[in-house]
């Protein structure tokens, strides 16, 4: 398989999943009605934006260490893939979870689309600008003026954030191929990734990178955010609730516990993501404080602010990314993570 393939299929997740604008909307959803299995479970379904991998590790420690069956689930985690359309199948009511982020929850709200965030398990976006070392590319600051290879997604998201904070103009964008072997020929150009991929797919092509991870620099978005029907949430908060707190018990095992038996899961899911790529994704989330961070220790694995969220927003209109007039808070609710809510 090629170095970069694992890197460059996450960043067509990313594309692929993020026309929410033209995804069909369903107008009659199937109601949500109990489906109990012959032990008493409540049978529900996610469904990832991505083939499995480290990413969704809490999901399939939960399913493999036997937490969801604990709180009397029966979880079926379904993943994605470049011919799925996760908005498509979660708006038509296929499934009961799905992945998202602030930005595609803001424009799920902004299009009346039914969803509501409930939790967000990345408190960072894995998103990142690559450079190469010694090439004065060591700040985003340093980065005004030079080529910078972004998808058409990264346009209409963080770059646009960029341009607005940074002083980014057009002039710079390069096309990118969702390969890394044209930053690597070019050592002045900088290359858009997920931290859990292209900087390792980097050191294994004998690079060191210069790694700008967004979201410590401000970009302030929730990713590997849990999305439900709002009338879920309001005939099965019980069930939410279950499912939101054995998922945060997930993660809290898959990244300071033995996460062996969810990667076999994984890479039975997944035969292409090897056992290199999972350790790798996995030190950098706890690294890089992806999924725990001292509002979690606080608070539980998945926790939400309402100022976070509202702040992304204001800085997204900024920006031109977003259309002003949003009610924020028609975009999640905390009532599943508020209130002190540990992951013990």
């Amino acid at each position: 398989m090629n170095v970069f393939s694992s890197g460059a299929a996450r960043l067509s997740r990313r594309k692929a999943i993020a026309a929410i604008g033209g995804a069909a909307v369903v107008s009659h959803l199937p109601a949500f009605l109990p489906r109990a299995t012959a032990q008493g479970l409540t049978k529900i379904s996610v469904q990832t934006g991505w083939l499995a991998q480290a990413e969704h590790g809490g999901l399939y420690q939960a399913l493999a260490a036997g937490i969801y069956k604990e709180h009397g689930l029966d979880v079926e985690i379904r993943p994605g893939g470049p011919q799925v359309n996760v908005v498509q199948l979660f708006v038509a009511g296929t499934c009961d979870f799905a992945d998202a982020d602030s930005y595609r929850a803001f424009a799920f709200a902004q299009d009346r689309m039914p969803a509501v965030a409930v939790a967000a398990f990345f408190q960072k976006d894995p998103r990142v600008l690559m450079s190469h070392p010694g090439t004065g590319n060591d700040t985003l600051a340093d980065l005004k003026g030079k080529p910078i290879m972004v998808a058409t997604t990264g346009r209409q998201t963080y770059w646009l954030w960029l341009k607005a904070r940074y002083g980014m103009t057009d002039d710079q964008l390069r096309p990118y191929a969702f390969s890394l072997a044209p930053w690597l020929v070019d050592k002045q150009v900088t290359v858009q990734g997920y931290l859990t991929s292209e900087p390792f797919n980097a050191r294994k092509s004998g690079v060191e990178p210069v790694v700008h991870l967004l979201a410590d620099q401000g970009f302030d978005n929730y990713a590997n955010v849990t999305i439900a029907n709002p009338k879920m949430v309001k005939e099965r908060p019980e069930l939410v609730q279950r499912f939101v707190d054995a998922t945060a018990k997930g993660w809290a095992g898959y990244l300071n516990g033995d996460p062996s038996a969810a990667n076999a899961m994984i890479q039975k899911h997944n035969p292409q993501m090897g056992s290199d790529t999972i350790a790798y994704a996995i030190d950098a989330m706890k690294k890089y404080g992806i999924v725990e961070t001292p509002e979690t220790k606080a608070r539980g694995i998945g926790t939400m602010s309402e100022a976070r969220w509202k702040g992304f927003y204001d800085a997204m209109v900024a920006a031109g990314a977003q259309k002003p007039g949003l009610d924020v808070k028609e975009v999640y609710t905390m009532q599943f993570v508020s209130g002190g809510r540990k992951a013990g």
